[in-house]
C-alpha cells in the first residue's frame, strides 16, 4: 500500500511540475515498474515475432495461399484494432494492472495453442483454427500493450518519449531474438517447440507482473476517441503511424518467402536477416526518445525525415522494378537497417505528440485520457498491420514483392509530405 501511495504521489507531482533538463531521480517503485514494463515488451514481442521466419512456409505446406497467409497475419491486427479501442476506453473501469496481467495470460495460452496446430488436418480446419487462435491472442496483446503504454505515460509524464524509447530496447530485443530463435528451434526441433518454450516464458511473466506492478486508481473521463480525431494534426500523425506499421506487416507476411525463393535461404538464415530490421530500431529508439523529450520541437521533423527515409528503404528493398537494379542480399540487409532506424525516428515521437495534442484540446491529465490515447495509437498501428499483410500479400501474389515494397514506400512518402506541409503551415507553438 505504501508503494502504491508513493507511486501515485510521484505521478501527480510530475504531472503538475514543469519539465526540466535534470528530472528527479526515479523512486524504487518507478524503477520496478520500468523493469516490469520492459519484461512485458520483451516477452510479448519475442512471442509475436517468431512466426515470420517459418510460419508462411509451414502454412503453404498446409494448403494456405499467400493471400490466406496475409489474412492470418491481418486478422491479428483487425482484432488488435477492436481490442485497443475497447481497452483504451474502459481501462479505468477494468483496471490497468488487471488488464495487463490478463492480457499476458491470454497471449501466453494462445502462443502454446498455436504450436499445436501442426497436428490438425491440412486445409480448411488448419486455416480456421489459425484465425481463431490468432484473433484471441490479438485481444490479449491489445490489453497488455494498451495498459502498458497508458501506465508508462501516467507514471513518467515528463519523460514519455525517453521511457518509451528505453522500453523499445526490449521491444527491439524481442524482435531481434524472436526470428532467429524461432527459426533455429524450428529447424532443430520442429514446429511445436518454439511456441511451447516462448509461450511458457510469457506465462512466467504473469506472476512477476502481479507482484511488481502497482495499482493505479483514476476516475473515468467523458472524453472520446472521436474528439481526438477532429484535430487535423492528430489525423496526420495517425496516418504516419499507419504507414509504419503497414510496412512491418508487409515484411512479416512476405519477406521470408521472398528471401527463401530469391536467395535460397533457410528459415534460420531468414531469422538472422531480420536482425537488420530490429537491431537499428533497438539502438536508435532510446537516443531519439531522450532527444525529443529534451527538445520537443524536433518531434515533428523527426517524423517527417523518418517517413522519407522509410520510403527510400522500401523502394530499394526489392528494389523497385523501374530502377532496373539487380536484387542483392547485401542490399536487402542494408535497406532493412535503414527501415529499422527510420522506424525509430518516426514512431517514438508520435505517442508523446498525440498526448500533447490531447492536452491542447482540453483532455484531462489522467489515466482515462492516457488510455484513450494509448488505445488510439494501438488501433491505428493495428490498422496498418492489417493492411500491410493483406494488400501486400495480394500485390506479391499477383505482381511481385518488389512492387508491394514500392507501394509501401509511396505510402510512407505521402505521409511524410503531408505532415511536412502541415507543420510548415502550422508551426508548433513553441517554435512561433
Amino acid at each position: 500500500m505504501d508503494s502504491q501511495v508513493e507511486l501515485q504521489q510521484t505521478a501527480d507531482n510530475c504531472t503538475s511540475a514543469e519539465s526540466t533538463d535534470h528530472p528527479p531521480r526515479m523512486t524504487r517503485q518507478q524503477t520496478l515498474t520500468l523493469i516490469s514494463m520492459a519484461s512485458v515488451n520483451f516477452s510479448s514481442m519475442i512471442c509475436y515475432s517468431i512466426l515470420g521466419p517459418f510460419f508462411p512456409n509451414e502454412a503453404v505446406k498446409k494448403g494456405a495461399s499467400q493471400t490466406v497467409i496475409g489474412l492470418i497475419f491481418g486478422c491479428y491486427a483487425a482484432c488488435n484494432f477492436i481490442g485497443s479501442l475497447i481497452m483504451g476506453k474502459y481501462i479505468v473501469q477494468i483496471g490497468a494492472k488487471f488488464m495487463l496481467v490478463m492480457g499476458l495470460f491470454v497471449s501466453s495460452g494462445c502462443t502454446i495453442l498455436f504450436g499445436l496446430l501442426n497436428r490438425v488436418p491440412a486445409g480448411p480446419v488448419f486455416i480456421t483454427l489459425c484465425f481463431v487462435v490468432r484473433s484471441i491472442d490479438a485481444l490479449g496483446f491489445a490489453a497488455a500493450m494498451t495498459s502498458s503504454f497508458a501506465m508508462t505515460a501516467k507514471i513518467f509524464p515528463n519523460n514519455v518519449a525517453t521511457v518509451l524509447g528505453s522500453l523499445e530496447i526490449f521491444t527491439g530485443l524481442g524482435l531481434i531474438l524472436g526470428p532467429p530463435v524461432g527459426g533455429w528451434f524450428y529447424q532443430s526441433f520442429g514446429y511445436e517447440v518454439p511456441f511451447m518454450l516462448l509461450g511458457c516464458f510469457l506465462l512466467i511473466m504473469v506472476p512477476v507482473n502481479i507482484y511488481i506492478l502497482p495499482k493505479i486508481d483514476s476516475a473515468p473521463s467523458k472524453d472520446s476517441f472521436f474528439r481526438l480525431l477532429t484535430k487535423a494534426k492528430i489525423v496526420l500523425i495517425c496516418y504516419v503511424i499507419f504507414t509504419q506499421s503497414a510496412g512491418l506487416g508487409l515484411l512479416d507476411a512476405s519477406l521470408s518467402l521472398f528471401a527463401m525463393e530469391r536467395f535460397t535461404l533457410s528459415s534460420g538464415y531468414v531469422g538472422l536477416i531480420m536482425l537488420g530490421l530490429s537491431l537499428p530500431y533497438c539502438l536508435a529508439s532510446p537516443l531519439i526518445g531522450y532527444f525529443t523529450d529534451k527538445y520537443p520541437s524536433t518531434r515533428s521533423w523527426f517524423m517527417v525525415i523518418g517517413g522519407v527515409t522509410t520510403a527510400i528503404g522500401f523502394s530499394m528493398l526489392g528494389p523497385v522494378p523501374f530502377l532496373h537494379i539487380p536484387s542483392n542480399l547485401w542490399l536487402l540487409i542494408i535497406m532493412l537497417g535503414v527501415i529499422g532506424f527510420s522506424l525509430g525516428m518516426t514512431a517514438i515521437p508520435t505517442f508523446p505528440e498525440i498526448i500533447t495534442c490531447a492536452k491542447e484540446q482540453g483532455y484531462e491529465e489522467g489515466l482515462s485520457s492516457l488510455g484513450m490515447v494509448s488505445g488510439l495509437f494501438g488501433a491505428v498501428w493495428s490498422m496498418g498491420m492489417f493492411y500491410g499483410p493483406i494488400v501486400g500479400g495480394l500485390i506479391t501474389q499477383h505482381l511481385s514483392f518488389e512492387s508491394a515494397a514500392a507501394v509501401q514506400g509511396g505510402l510512407a512518402l505521402l505521409g511524410a509530405l503531408l505532415l511536412a506541409v502541415y507543420y510548415l503551415c502550422h508551426p508548433p507553438q513553441h517554435q512561433r
